[in-house]
């Protein structure tokens, strides 16, 4: 079991976790679409768990929150949905799937499922929550103690292509503007096209040239 920072695909806005020691990006199909797998949750509840409700985010649409106090570490939901090989995976990306998580070599998971809560779970560059690949499976992690009723964030963890396209609406103090990976932050700081105040800039609905 290891806990992971995601690196998101290029052309996609993708919350994209890559196990340990795996290439993410997209090559020749391993396994049929027609061999396609599905995980369904514990408890196939469409407004979550016992831990996450799901209703508007302040971020952004719709949102995750914690149903009761959660404590630091808790393993709070899996992220489910169906699982499709590459060349599927990158047909799904192509016609902008946003909930695609990376598993392996051979196989990819799409979120973008009724019965899959977690995928209303939104990207903060302050997240409290992390996602962690174990085994070949996504699960969502409280970092700290939460409260009832806090919304729920990780970080989606894109790469640095394309990211002017993904704006972020986190308006954490350490908000970098764009939903990108931690290891990004000092790049897109220092970046002449980064906006001197992204809080004000996202609350205005501005978009970047």
């Amino acid at each position: 079991m290891e806990t992971i920072t995601a690196e998101g695909r290029a052309g996609s806005p993708l919350p994209a976790a890559t196990p340990p020691n795996t290439d993410s990006a997209h090559g020749s199909s391993r396994r049929s679409v027609t061999e396609a797998e599905v995980t369904r949750p514990t408890i196939p509840v469409e407004s979550g768990n016992e831990f996450l409700e799901v209703r508007q985010s302040v971020i952004h649409g719709t949102g995750g929150y914690a149903r009761r106090d959660i404590p630091s570490g808790t393993r709070i939901i899996e992220y489910v949905g169906e699982r499709i090989d590459k060349v599927e995976s990158a047909k799904r990306c192509q016609a902008e799937n946003a909930y695609i998580f990376t598993i392996d070599d051979d196989c990819d998971l799409d979120g973008n499922v009724a019965w899959n809560p977690a995928r209303f779970i939104n990207h903060s560059c302050a997240p409290n929550c992390e996602a962690e690949w174990d085994e070949g499976r996504i699960y969502i992690n409280a970092l700290r103690d939460l409260k009832q009723g806090e919304e729920l964030t990780f970080n989606y963890g894109f790469d640095l292509e394309d990211y002017l396209d993904n704006i972020c609406q986190c308006r954490t103090a350490g908000c970098v503007g764009f939903m990108v990976a931690a290891e990004h932050f000092e790049h897109v700081r220092t970046k002449s096209t980064l906006p001197k105040s992204s809080s004000l800039l996202v609350t205005a609905g501005n978009s970047i040239a």
